[in-house]
């Protein structure tokens, strides 16, 4: 089974393309800051997981992921290999995220004045 389940938080703002496809289909790109368990003495960590997700998940994701933003992302790791311009072969993996999900309240997500009204992209107070 290929399962994976993250929270975390938006590095940056979804980068968002429509493919060329017959249905013009929307995709979406971000990456997720992930804590890591850490003990007394250490200092906290983050992994940073890509993740890409398509269709109305994507379109989601334009409208309402920002940066800093805390989701939930479930889906299943993707991993690949392309050769670059100078001829190495380079590997990939991320994540295909099938469903993503708020991960703190309005209010929170206000406090730390991160909230943004849909499509306009000025912050709701």
């Amino acid at each position: 089974m290929n399962k994976v389940i993250l929270m975390g938080r938006l590095t940056k703002a979804p980068e968002i393309k429509y493919l060329q496809d017959d249905n013009k289909t929307a995709m979406a790109r971000y990456t997720l800051a992930v804590d890591r368990r850490y003990g007394k003495d250490r200092e906290r960590e983050a992994d940073f997981i890509s993740c890409v997700t398509f269709g109305k998940n994507a379109v989601f994701a334009e409208l309402y992921l920002k940066k800093g933003t805390k989701i939930v992302s479930s889906g299943r790791i993707r991993t690949g290999s392309y050769t670059d311009s100078e001829g190495v072969k380079r590997y990939s993996s991320n994540v295909v995220v099938e469903e993503h999900f708020f991960a703190e309240s309005k209010k929170a997500c206000i406090l730390r004045n991160q909230c943004y009204r849909r499509g306009f992209g000025k912050r709701t107070l």
